[in-house]
């Protein structure tokens, strides 16, 4: 059954984040008519037509629960399963985090932000690695922030706080 979202909610859009749907409206494309939502996601303004009908299948779905968001917190503080990049090349793990940041749990986001960050901790990070934690991060960090009813940067803090230790080594060498 499909979920259904009112004007005004919180949703979020795999690798975009988290939007705010707009309105709902009828669009006619190809002489053909559908309900769109209209989401504007609130990191970078971009506004998307999401066809109401395959909103679940492109992965639109609602803001984590409180219980979700502090479930991925405790992963993140969580090293056990750490399989770092033994031996793996960095075209593998790029491909593999490129898809699990377009997944629709925020489970696979905390993931590649874990890693990363951990593989940082022992090897200078690409260019594009940068932009994949980077990325990471703020998906993370802004749904968590909404699910928890915190700001951005406090749960970005937190974050960084879990990590301090790695951190603090990169920053060092």
């Amino acid at each position: 059954m499909p979920t259904h979202f009112a004007i005004g909610d919180l949703v979020v859009y795999p690798a975009q984040g988290v939007g705010k749907v707009e309105r709902i409206e009828i669009q006619e494309i190809g002489g053909v008519s559908a309900e769109f939502y209209i989401v504007r996601i609130l990191s970078n303004n971009v506004t998307l037509m999401v066809p109401v009908l395959n909103a679940l299948n492109v992965g639109l779905r609602p803001v984590c629960s409180r219980k979700k968001a502090q479930s991925i917190i405790k992963t993140l503080q969580d090293r056990a399963d750490f399989t770092g990049y033994s031996g793996q090349n960095w075209n593998r793990r790029y491909r593999e985090y490129s898809e699990k940041l377009k997944s629709q749990d925020l489970a696979d986001v905390a993931y590649v932000l874990k890693e990363l960050l951990l593989i940082g901790k022992d090897k200078e990070l690409s260019f594009g690695e940068h932009r994949l934690l980077e990325q990471a991060m703020g998906l993370m960090t802004l749904e968590l922030a909404h699910a928890l009813g915190r700001d951005q940067d406090t749960v970005r803090a937190d974050v960084e706080a879990i990590f301090a230790d790695v951190i603090r080594t990169r920053e060092e060498q």
